[in-house]
C-alpha cells in the first residue's frame, strides 16, 4: 500500500510501525524536543491555553501515550506532522525527550496528513479548515469533488466552508475569535456592507435570523438578477446526487419558507421516487 492511500485512511494508518524499506521511518524513537519544530502549513493555529494546561497535567501523571509524528529535516532536525498540540503541552510539562513516528512524506502528504489528523479530532476552527481545505486544492491540484471524497465530506460542506474565505479578513478573525457564528457569517458572504453589518452583529448580539432578514433585500435584487444563492446551488446538487434527480429548491420573499421541486422525465422514474418517499 503506496503512503498516499495510507494517508486516505486516517489517523490509523498514518500511525502505522509496520515495515518498510527503510524500518527507520517506521519504528517508535526518542527524539530530543529541542530537534522538533513546528509545521508552518499546520492547518489548526489557535491553541487554547487551559486545553494545553490540562493535556500537560494528563501526560505528566500518565506520560505521553500516543507518540508524534515527524518527518526528517536536515541538521538532525524534525518537522510534526501530527500531534502539535501534544508537542506544545511536553513543553509545559518540561519533558526532554519525546517517542515519535518518523515518516519519509513530502510536503503535499505532510498537509494532508495534518489536514486529516485534525478533522478526526475536530481541533479546527470552520476559517483554519477553510484554509486547510485550499491548501490541499492548490497543493494536490483538485477539485472540490475530489477533495470532499479525500476527507469524508459532502461537496457542499466543503464549498459552504470555502466560501468562507471570500469575507474580509477582519471578519474572519471574528468567527476565529468566536464573536460572531459561522451561520452569521455565512449571512454576509456576498453583502457589499458585510464589516459593518459584522460589528453590529457584536454590538447588539444579532441572530443568524436577524441578519438574515436585514439582508434580505440585497438578496431579494441579487434573486431578480437571476442569480441564486451558492448555497442553495450547492444544496441542490448534492440532492441530485443522492437522488438522481434534478431538484430546484426557492425560496419565499421572507426567506424564512419556500420549496423543494423534484423533477423526473418518465413515469418509472416518478414510481421509483414514490416508492422511497412511501419507507
Amino acid at each position: 500500500m503506496n503512503k498516499e492511500n495510507k494517508l486516505g485512511m486516517g489517523l490509523g494508518a498514518l500511525l502505522s510501525t509496520t515495515t518498510a524499506k527503510d524500518e527507520q521511518y517506521e519504528a517508535v524513537k526518542k527524539i530530543n524536543i529541542s530537534q522538533i519544530l513546528p509545521n508552518p502549513s499546520q492547518p489548526r493555529k489557535n491553541f487554547k491555553d487551559e486545553e494545553l494546561k490540562e493535556l500537560a497535567a494528563s501526560i505528566k501523571n500518565q506520560g505521553l501515550i500516543q507518540p508524534i509524528v515527524v518527518k526528517a529535516l536536515d541538521n538532525q532536525q524534525f518537522q510534526i506532522i501530527a500531534g502539535e498540540r501534544r508537542w506544545r503541552a511536553c513543553q509545559l510539562v518540561g519533558l526532554h525527550e519525546l517517542d515519535c513516528v518518523v515518516k519519509d512524506l513530502d510536503n503535499t502528504n505532510t498537509l494532508e496528513a495534518a489536514l486529516i489528523e485534525n478533522i478526526q479530532r475536530e481541533d479546527l476552527n470552520v476559517i483554519e479548515e477553510a484554509n486547510a481545505y485550499k491548501g490541499l486544492i492548490d497543493i494536490k491540484k483538485i477539485n472540490k469533488d475530489s477533495l470532499a471524497k479525500l476527507v469524508g465530506k459532502s461537496s457542499s460542506h466543503i464549498s459552504n466552508i470555502l466560501r468562507l474565505l471570500d469575507l474580509d479578513e477582519k471578519i474572519q478573525q471574528m468567527v476565529i475569535d468566536t464573536e460572531i457564528t459561522m451561520g452569521h457569517a455565512r449571512a454576509l458572504i456576498g453583502v457589499p456592507n458585510a464589516l459593518e453589518k459584522a460589528k453590529e452583529i457584536i454590538n447588539k448580539k444579532l441572530s443568524v435570523r436577524d441578519v438574515e432578514r436585514s439582508t434580505s433585500k440585497f438578496k431579494k435584487t441579487r434573486k431578480n438578477n437571476n442569480t441564486k444563492d451558492p448555497n442553495i446551488v450547492d444544496l441542490e446538487r448534492e440532492l441530485s446526487d443522492k437522488i438522481g434527480l434534478k431538484t430546484s429548491i426557492q425560496f419565499n420573499e421572507n426567506g424564512s419558507s419556500g420549496s423543494l421541486t423534484l423533477f423526473y422525465s418518465d413515469l418509472n422514474q416518478l414510481d421509483e421516487l414514490m416508492k422511497r418517499l412511501k419507507k
